[in-house]
Parts: C-alpha cells; sequence; structure tokens
C-alpha cells in the first residue's frame, strides 16, 4: 500500500506518491466545497505528470462551466458514491477571489492602522478586484497570477504594496483549507519584473545650505516657517511633527520627544519604527522655531502646529505637500518631496562631524548599519561636497547643539 508521503509540485494541485513497490500521481482540486483527491496509478514520468496536470485542469475547467460528472472521471472513487448519495446536502459553489478579498479586508481593517488598510483597500478595489473578482479561488494558477504580475510596469516597491492584501488573502484561503497550495509560494518578484523595476525608485537628495535659506525666507506663513525650520533641524518625519504636542517639548532638557504620528485622519501613538519614539536633542534652529511658534499656540494649545488657514490640526502630509510645492516655487528651489528635509539633517550633521550612532539614535534607528548605508551609499557625495565658502559656519548656525 502507499505511503502518502505529500510531495506537492507547487502550484499545479499536483501530488507525487511512493510506496514501497508502486507510485502513484495525486491530483488535488475542490468540487461542490469539498476538497478531492483522487490518486492515478502511474508513474512518476515527465510524461505522466503533464497528462495529470492537464487533467486537472480539463477537470478544473469542466467545473467552471458546470459539466462535471465525477462518475465519467472517476467511477470507482469513493467520492464518486458520495456526491451521487448527498448531492443535496453539499454545498454547491466554492468562494471567489472577490468574496475572499472582501472577508480578508472585513478582517484587517479591524487589526491594521488606517493608513494601511486604507492603501491595501485602495489598491484591492484598483487592480485585484477588476481582474479576479469573479475567479473561484481554486482556479487561480501560478501561470496566471505570473503572467498578470508581469504585465504591471511599476516599481517593486509599488507592487508589493498592490500584491500584499493579495497574498495575505490565498493565505488565510490556505489556512480554511480551500486551496492545497499558495500561488503566491513560488512567486519569485526578482525573476518575474524586468530590470528597472527592481531598482529602487528612491533618491536621497538633500538640501544644502542656500537652499534651506531660501526655503525659509521664501515661506510667507510665520507657522510654516518654523515647522520647516523644526523639520529641517531635528530629522522628524512629517507624520511626527503634525503631531507633535507641547508636552512632548523641553526647553529645560532641551530636547523635544517623538511620541506619536498623525497618518490619513488618524492619531497614532507608535512609530514607523520601534526606535522611532525616542528623544532629540534640540539645535539652535530647532529652539528658534519653537520659540517663535509659542506665540501662536503656546497658550493653551495642546499641538505645537496648526493649518495657518484654518487654525486646526493639519490633515495628513498632502496638504503641506500642496503648499511645500508653492514655497519651493517661489524660492526657486529644484523641487524634492517634505521628506528630504530629514536627509538634509542626517547629512548636515555628518558634515559636521556627528559620530554615526548618534546620528543613527536622533533619526530612530536601532543601530548604525542603516546609517553606514546613507553615508557610503546616500550621503556620501553630500559629505564630500565640503563645507567651504561659509557653509560650515552657516550650518552650525542652524545644527550645532543649543549651549554650544
Amino acid at each position: 500500500m502507499d505511503r502518502d508521503v505529500g510531495k506537492p509540485i507547487a502550484g499545479t494541485g499536483v501530488e507525487l506518491r511512493k510506496g514501497s513497490k508502486t507510485e502513484s500521481i495525486r491530483i488535488v482540486f475542490h468540487y461542490r466545497g469539498m476538497r478531492c483527491r483522487e490518486a492515478l496509478a502511474l508513474a512518476h514520468t515527465k510524461t505522466n505528470i503533464a497528462y495529470a496536470v492537464r487533467l486537472r485542469g480539463e477537470i478544473l475547467n469542466a467545473i467552471g462551466r458546470g459539466s462535471f460528472s465525477y462518475a465519467n472521471y472517476f467511477p470507482d472513487s469513493p467520492n464518486c458514491k458520495i456526491f451521487m448519495e448527498q448531492t443535496d446536502k453539499l454545498p454547491v459553489s466554492i468562494p471567489t477571489v472577490g468574496e475572499l478579498l472582501h472577508d480578508y479586508l472585513n478582517l484587517a481593517k479591524r487589526n491594521l492602522a488606517l493608513s494601511t488598510f486604507n492603501c491595501y483597500d485602495a489598491n484591492t478595489k484598483l487592480h485585484l478586484l477588476p481582474r479576479w473578482e469573479s475567479t473561484p479561488v481554486t482556479e487561480v494558477t501560478v501561470r496566471e497570477l505570473r503572467s498578470w504580475i508581469k504585465a504591471f510596469t511599476c516599481k517593486r516597491k509599488t507592487l508589493q504594496l498592490i500584491l500584499t492584501p493579495f497574498r495575505n488573502t490565498f493565505e488565510q484561503a490556505l489556512d480554511d483549507q480551500l486551496i492545497d497550495a499558495n500561488p503566491f509560494d513560488v512567486i519569485r518578484l526578482n525573476k518575474i519584473l524586468a530590470r528597472t523595476q527592481l531598482k529602487s525608485e528612491f533618491k536621497a537628495a538633500p538640501f544644502d545650505i542656500d537652499e534651506i535659506e531660501a526655503i525659509l525666507d521664501a515661506c510667507d506663513r510665520p507657522q510654516e516657517r518654523n515647522m520647516f525650520q523644526l523639520a529641517f533641524s531635528t530629522g522628524m518625519r512629517p507624520s511626527e511633527y503634525i503631531a507633535l504636542t507641547w508636552r512632548a517639548v523641553s526647553f529645560r532638557e532641551m530636547r523635544v520627544s517623538v511620541e506619536a504620528a498623525f497618518v490619513d485622519g488618524e492619531a497614532k501613538d507608535t512609530a514607523k519604527t520601534d526606535a522611532g519614539l525616542r528623544q532629540i536633542d534640540l539645535r539652535n534652529g530647532a529652539l528658534t522655531a519653537l520659540q517663535a511658534q509659542t506665540s501662536f499656540t503656546g497658550n493653551g494649545q495642546e499641538l505645537v502646529f496648526h493649518n495657518p488657514t484654518y487654525g486646526a490640526q493639519w490633515e495628513g502630509d498632502k496638504p503641506i505637500h500642496r503648499r511645500w510645492r508653492r514655497i519651493l516655487k517661489q524660492a526657486s528651489v529644484h523641487y524634492r518631496n517634505p521628506y528630504q528635509t530629514r536627509h538634509t539633517f542626517a547629512s548636515s550633521l555628518l558634515m559636521l562631524g556627528e559620530l554615526p550612532l548618534y546620528v543613527a539614535s536622533q533619526m530612530g534607528h536601532t543601530d548604525t548599519t542603516m546609517i553606514t548605508t546613507m553615508i557610503t551609499r546616500t550621503y556620501g557625495k553630500w559629505i564630500r561636497s565640503g563645507l567651504d565658502d561659509g557653509k560650515r559656519e552657516r550650518l552650525l548656525k542652524m545644527y550645532a547643539r543649543t549651549g554650544q
């Protein structure tokens, strides 16, 4: 008698079984909500395996058309008798990918941060449902999935965001025994995507001191100048400085604490990384910005920065991006997004001789691995650019630690 060694051929629904003296090939599929396994008395040759794969595909097509008859394919199978005798008692449908995606999103909405859920929900509606909504989950093949992925032209990071809810849905389907294998287990993006897609879109482009001063001078709203000056001189993310409260500012210890973030309309008491909840030393630029901001929000207000248009909390980074773009245009500075103020902070400290470990801690990195990579790959050319023509003195005016 065969020993079921459970050796599946990934993504095919075909398993190889081997006993002490015999070999067989088993095909696995779902019919009327039941997981079916049928063995073929065939040796493990390439021809026989290919035949089993084709046979399973034929069965799946027949099931999809509603024309499948168990007796025509496996008349001697115990399952055949079950289906003939208990047809009315068996489930009649296999869940579709769309149904399972909706189930997954309903669960994810309870467990994920709002910003993450919104990303998954948007990608599902835009990319996943139009192609896969009505497809039975048991009929998604590795070949079809690979072909669909190859049609994307976006970068790898963007594609991974699109695929994450899809991948998680199939993991749940596997846990629920709706499918026999997760097709994503054999999908390798490195082998599917074009070389240009694998290359990261990220490019650090710190602002030099001339650009920093031009940007701040172009701020026609004092509160925005204070906010962006703090961003340049603390390395805080936009989601962090729009959530900054006065109780997190200590003029006595000359530190500011990152205790929360505000993302997509939701306040979060967690940071992007575990080390993100941190204390940042106040430098001259940050101290000056906070002292100036006290006249606007320092009297009984909780938040340090308000959107000056409405006198209320910034709703997220989108309105900041709009204001930032106008300010850079007014300053005649080549556009880079507001996140580059963070890279400006790191490169400026490194140019002024701060130790990488210290810079890493100020930015919320757990060790120097990240910052070392930044130095060698990202900030190298900026650090080597020199501090001539009085640039060092101007940088120190903003970046020297208070009291030095």
